[in-house]
């Protein structure tokens, strides 16, 4: 009939409606509101996204965010492929393996994989195994994230801190009591109250005041534009994290020495991963909408939904 999809018991308006209240709330929402059974709502969004791949002609992107996210409690993965100048999500797939990356890359032609310029990414080992496999000179476009490489930096000051306050405390000195947000955050957002107690602290010669200094070293390095010149200023910084005699910070500068050509790729290329994490966020939203997700292939039937830049609607008479 004119005014539905072939098969189909909803008029193109009613599913259209439908699809619209999707966008904003959850498929037990939209049943209730409408009338219709929680399988007939599903039924509709999964619909709305099979049509939506079917008509995608995607160019495919050059500029790759790869990000992955779970679903359950149970450590479950999937790995989300996004174009980085645009917060679209091109690609869903299960699990966070070589082979999850790789499925994407090898469905590709020789001419798109060679086109790709930037793989922005975590620093994880079967991402990186993916990539260096499929894409053409992919040591040069690996980009690892500085928001990442500070998280790693992050957590061992909190280590530093953690570990001296123990053994300050047990000496009856309470200097590092409640002083972790003080590490943690950038200087220039302390409040005048919180930089007046902080700034003591700061140049004393407390461990973590050395932590912190690498730390806060490490976040002006990434000004730099030219390769060599970054490469060379991170160098140094590894040899003077090597030398302090914290551990953590050792350890995160024996990770970072590993990765460090993503890293002055991503420098040079100008890339972070604020729209991996946009989406990253937006998927955490979608989870939260739905109460959680117990089937895999649901909850990447929403993120296409949501998040795939599909043209969901019916046409009418197809």
């Amino acid at each position: 009939m004119p005014w539905a999809e072939q098969g189909s018991r909803f008029t193109v308006l009613f599913e259209s409606l439908t699809i619209d209240w999707l966008k904003d709330a959850c498929i037990r929402a939209v049943a209730r509101l409408l009338g219709l059974s929680w399988d007939e709502v599903d039924g509709v969004q999964q619909r709305a996204v099979r049509r939506g791949l079917e008509r995608r002609k995607l160019a495919a992107p050059t500029r790759l965010g790869v990000d992955e996210t779970s679903f359950a409690k149970r450590h479950e993965y999937v790995t989300i492929v996004s174009d980085l100048d645009s917060p679209t999500v091109v690609y869903v797939t299960d699990s966070r393996g070589k082979e999850s990356l790789g499925s994407y890359l090898e469905g590709l032609s020789a001419e798109e994989r060679a086109r790709i310029e930037v793989l922005a990414m975590d620093m994880w080992g079967p991402y990186i195994s993916a990539a260096l496999r499929f894409v053409p000179g992919a040591d040069q476009k690996i980009c690892f994230d500085r928001f990442h490489v500070a998280k790693h930096l992050g957590d061992a000051v909190n280590r530093v801190r953690a570990e001296e306050h123990r053994a300050l405390a047990a000496e009856g000195d309470l200097r590092l009591k409640k002083t972790r947000f003080l590490w943690l955050r950038g200087e220039e957002s302390l409040t005048p109250e919180a930089h007046e107690r902080f700034a003591p602290l700061r140049d004393s010669n407390l461990k973590v005041a050395r932590a912190w200094a690498l730390k806060e070293t490490a976040r002006d390095l990434w000004n730099y534009v030219r390769r060599g010149n970054a490469w060379l200023a991170w160098t140094r910084w590894l040899g003077w994290a090597s030398r302090c005699r914290l551990a953590p910070v050792i350890k995160v500068a024996q990770m970072i020495r590993k990765h460090l050509t993503g890293i002055v790729n991503a420098i040079v290329h100008h890339v972070t991963s604020a729209r991996c994490e946009g989406i990253n966020a937006k998927v955490q939203w979608i989870k939260r909408l739905a109460f959680g997700f117990r089937n895999r292939e649901r909850f990447k039937n929403a993120i296409y939904f949501h998040l795939g830049g599909l043209d969901l609607y019916p046409s009418a008479g197809s």
